[in-house]
């Protein structure tokens, strides 16, 4: 149910990379949210074409989505993690990363042919 989109124009790096920071940000996810990572999906898209400040360094749009709510104390944890983890990972500076997070229903999310 958890869910975290990683949106770049960073230039796609080494396939092993992207398996680390997809793994590394899985079991981050769950930790800070208490749910199983059995239940967290990751995705990764690399060299799209954005700006930030009106230049086009690379820059990383991150977006974060779990059925229930997420308190401002979790988000914040959460918003200094994953930016260190995306410019260890990626090389993206963190004051050039945004991320969302959005609280869905459960009634407003499916899995396994139900919803939550």
């Amino acid at each position: 149910m958890p869910l975290i989109q990683v949106k770049t124009s960073a230039s796609q790096p080494e396939s092993t990379v992207i398996e680390s920071l997809l793994t590394t940000l899985s079991a981050k996810l769950a930790q800070h949210l208490g749910k199983p990572e059995s239940y967290v999906m990751t995705a990764f898209e690399s060299d799209i074409k954005m700006t930030f400040s009106g230049t086009f360094e690379p820059v990383c749009y991150l977006e974060i989505k779990s059925v229930g709510s997420m308190s401002p104390s979790q988000t914040k944890a959460m918003s200094e993690d994953f930016c260190q983890v995306v410019e260890n990972k990626l090389g993206v500076d963190r004051n050039r990363t945004y991320i969302e997070f959005a609280d869905a229903k459960g009634s407003m999310w499916g899995w396994n042919g139900r919803t939550f």
